[in-house]
């Protein structure tokens, strides 16, 4: 008996396939996140170096030489301005990634997500814990870089701290994004495509490299509704210790995004795994 069958008298499909494809509670998803903790714990380290590195490269490697040639933008020094667009590309980049290539692994490849669905979990909070899961890995690369821009002088304490919970919200709207992905994707060389068509031109109309006031006005009306954007512009000013501006605004596309992409990559899943 496999997990289709086990969950067959769960729901009718179609009729009930939202409800269904809904968390069981609020507290299931705990366990979840908890196995793939344990199975990442073992190469942490590792895991960690990987998350980190790329963005570091970007950071020093831009802000030093591309910096001297630059100079100043809006104010500060370019490696100061880069280092908070890098923490939120690394954010959108670690819950992207995890919860395309490891998620996918764990639901097609190594098909875990069969074996908790014979337990009382459902495929709500199983989705669920992989989201939050995600957001948690991207949140310790955030959060690091973040450290360290503060420890070289290039962000300002206590200020930063507020960037945060941004941070976290921001894991969480890319997780959830991603995990509409991989409910589609029929191999990992799908995921190609969502990083090329997607995640590249974000990073480069979000205001990561330069402001998005230097670009044309078409370019900056699509910033308006990337979620990147919204992060990189309450991050930036919270590690510059500037006044936050249209907060409720940039926190509001953050959420729909993170619940937005939630329920409906849980429905394509319920549809994927039940069918």
């Amino acid at each position: 008996m496999d997990a289709r069958t086990y969950r067959s008298n769960e729901a009718t499909p179609g009729r009930h396939a939202p409800l269904a494809a809904l968390p069981a509670n609020a507290v299931n998803w705990i366990a979840v996140w908890r196995r793939n903790y344990l199975v990442w714990k073992k190469l942490a380290l590792a895991s960690m170096f990987g998350n980190l590195a790329d963005p570091m490269i970007y950071l020093f490697g831009l802000g030093f030489g591309l910096g001297l040639m630059v100079g100043r933008v809006d104010g500060v020094s370019y490696i100061a301005f880069l280092a908070a667009g890098t923490v939120a590309s690394s954010v959108m980049m670690s819950a992207s990634f995890e919860s395309m290539y490891s998620g996918f692994s764990r639901m097609h490849v190594q098909r875990t997500w069969d074996a908790i669905m014979h337990t009382p979990l459902t495929l709500g909070d199983i989705v669920l814990g992989e989201v939050i899961w995600a957001a948690s890995k991207s949140v310790l690369s955030g959060a690091a870089i973040m450290l360290v821009a503060g420890a070289l002088g290039y962000a300002s304490f206590p200020s930063m701290l507020l960037a945060l919970p941004v941070i976290v919200l921001t894991g969480l709207a890319f997780a959830s994004a991603a995990m509409v992905v991989t409910a589609l994707a029929p191999s990992y060389d799908f995921f190609m495509f969502y990083q090329t068509l997607v995640l590249t031109p974000m990073l480069l109309l979000s205001g990561v490299f330069f402001p998005i006031s230097q670009l044309p006005a078409a370019a900056r009306g699509a910033a308006d509704i990337l979620p990147l954007a919204h992060a990189v512009d309450l991050i930036r000013p919270a590690m510059l210790a500037r006044p936050l501006e249209n907060v409720l605004w940039h926190v509001a596309v953050l959420a729909v995004y993170a619940v937005g992409g939630f329920l409906v990559s849980a429905v394509l899943f319920r549809r994927r795994m039940m069918k």
